[in-house]
């Protein structure tokens, strides 16, 4: 009995499963936008891009007395670069909803540097390695599962901090 097509059909399936697990593991989704890489935002043009532009821009609106506490500080890493920690108060990051549907008091954060996203945060502590040096300015927004910054009375509940950084 001739065995190469039960053969290629079980290396099909190995062969698949192993690329999904590869490219889940780096992030990559079904829908093939990661909201974390800016490059992904670029593909789109005329009003899909303005929607979504939109979409991240367009604040949801926390009543004051509701609105959740954010600080943030920088601590030297022993080996290189900072170690940011994020302290909130009635938040919780939730990164099984990214994307979902909005919850009150969840969510996640979006750190920046000097302006620049450099990534989300579904937790208290993140790793800045090779930071720039000079003054350097660290800010970290809370965002909604669907990625809008959480704002009281129009202004996005964020913390920064600026931090000299040494010459290396």
């Amino acid at each position: 009995m001739d065995r190469s097509l039960p053969l290629f059909l079980i290396g099909i399936l190995f062969g698949g499963g192993i690329g999904f697990a590869v490219a889940a593991s780096m992030g990559v989704t079904f829908d093939g936008h990661d909201h974390g890489n800016p490059a992904h935002h670029g593909g789109m043009s005329g009003m899909a891009a303005q929607d979504h532009a939109r979409m991240h821009e367009t604040p949801v609106a926390i009543p004051a007395a509701e609105a959740p506490g954010l600080e943030i500080a920088l601590h030297p890493d022993p080996v290189s670069g900072y170690n940011l920690q994020v302290l909130t108060e009635g938040f919780r990051f939730s990164p099984r909803n990214a994307g979902a549907e909005n919850l009150p008091g969840e969510g996640h954060a979006h750190v920046y540097v000097n302006g620049t996203k450099v990534g989300r945060l579904y937790g208290e502590w993140m790793h800045l390695a090779d930071l720039p040096e000079g003054a350097v300015e660290v800010e970290v927004t809370l965002n909604a599962n669907d990625h809008r910054p959480l704002a009281v009375d129009g202004r996005p509940i964020a913390a920064r901090e600026t931090l000299e950084v040494p010459a290396r």
